[in-house]
């Protein structure tokens, strides 16, 4: 290309990235937002430990089913389409749920908010696959994680103190006109592909033949994907370690400080931003160390391994000093974040047109694994509840929530399994190269 055209080609690509990066924030702020509202929205919908986790788990459950659809989705409509339709649907469903007025409604808003946003992730890794070299694949999902955790970072201490100031309701639906700029930046800005605009596929630019794209129906590309058994030893460990960690800091976090060390929800939430700030540095660290190494496997292992150790800890010292919690906190965010190992994992293990779905199976796995603990956690804790409430909402003893944490520290073995099954990639696609298979 010539050098103006190789600076327009930078441009476009970061354009379209920062506009999916952007959708990206706004996806884990809906995520991890009902845990600091906790008590209000227990009190505003006269909701229990189960029937809150119920509704936060609304979201994930609706995300984990649509994951393969999203990765049908990205690989044949695009991820222009993807991101349109995603981001209306989300911006319209935020402000139904914070105009609700019963939890049927609610459920509906959280619902439709869990639909649009379900097919941002799949489309981000798609168009980072199309725009961006494999060899910086890594990086890349690093730093779109890294940036979409400013969404949680926003979720936690500084929406905090914003509930000080305007209603929970009021947050929802500006978040959701932010969603509804995000679709009309989608339909002037986004394009799936570096051809849509005349540029060469990034194989060409670097001097190698394109990839086959297939001619198969999508139903036949899709059974192809999952039929790959190297995949989903990925979704195990998205289950047992992401799906926990997310179960957490998406809703049990602040009501576990606040009921095990008296905390109130302005400092609570400063260790949750701890966690969540560590697990987004993890997460762009993490992603580049892996490229630099070579190696995506030994990473991802020990990560699953500290995350687990980590819930041993949290019930083996359930009294530990402050500085001790921040440490548990900072490393099951950091240690966690090495779930982005496994979204290379899976795009380096199929043929790149078919990434979307390859991304989108792996990906199910935390949210099937989040819809499930989130009521489970809720439901472990309301087996013990002696009644005490205050402001309306429940407060648990800590012998509950010790329960609670076993069940986290099985589900972090299981990740682990799932982490030592990874097949190794050498940070190359071997779609096409049997021989480098592990």
């Amino acid at each position: 290309m010539t050098a103006f055209s190789s600076r327009r080609f930078e441009f476009t690509r970061w354009l379209i990235f920062i506009i999916l990066v952007l959708s990206y924030i706004l996806v884990y702020f809906h995520r991890m937002s009902p845990g600091i509202m906790a008590d209000e929205l227990m009190a505003a919908f006269d909701a229990d430990g189960v029937t809150l986790g119920s509704l936060a788990a609304t979201y994930f459950v609706v995300y984990a089913m649509m994951q393969i659809p999203s990765g049908v989705l990205a690989d044949t409509l695009g991820t222009r389409s993807a991101i349109i339709l995603g981001n209306t649907l989300a911006g319209v469903g935020s402000i139904l749920f914070g105009l609700a007025t019963s939890f049927s409604i609610a459920s509906c808003g959280r619902l439709m908010v869990g639909l649009g946003v379900s097919v941002v992730f799949v489309s981000i890794m798609k168009s980072n696959a199309m725009w961006f070299s494999e060899r910086r694949y890594g990086v890349m999902a690093g730093l779109t994680l890294f940036v979409g955790n400013m969404g949680s970072v926003l979720a936690a201490g500084p929406l905090a103190a914003i509930l000080d100031l305007m209603l929970w309701r009021t947050v929802f639906i500006t978040m959701g006109g932010v969603s509804l700029c995000l679709a009309a930046a989608g339909v002037l800005f986004v394009r799936n592909r570096p051809e849509d605009l005349g540029f060469p596929s990034i194989r060409e630019m670097e001097g190698n033949p394109p990839m086959a794209k297939s001619e198969q129906h999508w139903i036949r590309d899709l059974v192809g994907v999952v039929t790959v058994p190297r995949l989903w030893p990925g979704f195990g460990v998205q289950f047992g370690m992401i799906g926990g960690l997310y179960a957490f800091m998406g809703l049990w976090a602040i009501p576990y400080l606040r009921d095990m060390y008296s905390l109130d929800r302005g400092e609570a939430a400063r260790f949750l931003t701890l966690m969540l700030v560590a697990f987004a540095l993890g997460s762009l660290v993490l992603g580049g160390l892996s490229d630099r190494m070579g190696r995506r496997k030994p990473i991802l292992v020990w990560g699953a391994i500290v995350y687990t150790l980590v819930w041993g800890a949290m019930i083996a010292f359930p009294w530990s000093p402050r500085p001790v919690i921040y440490l548990w906190f900072f490393m099951l965010g950091f240690s966690g974040s090495s779930l982005v190992l496994t979204f290379a994992c899976a795009k380096e293990i199929i043929n790149p047109h078919l990434s979307g779905m390859a991304v989108s199976v792996v990906n199910t796995g935390a949210f099937i694994g989040t819809s499930l603990m989130q009521p489970l956690f809720g439901f472990v804790l309301d087996r013990g509840w002696d009644g005490s409430l205050v402001n309306n909402a429940r407060v648990y003893a800590p012998s509950d929530y010790r329960n609670a944490l076993v069940m986290m520290l099985f589900f972090g073995i299981i990740g682990v399994v799932g982490a030592v099954g990874i097949t190794e990639t050498h940070c190359r696609n071997i779609s096409t190269v049997p021989s480098q298979m592990e």
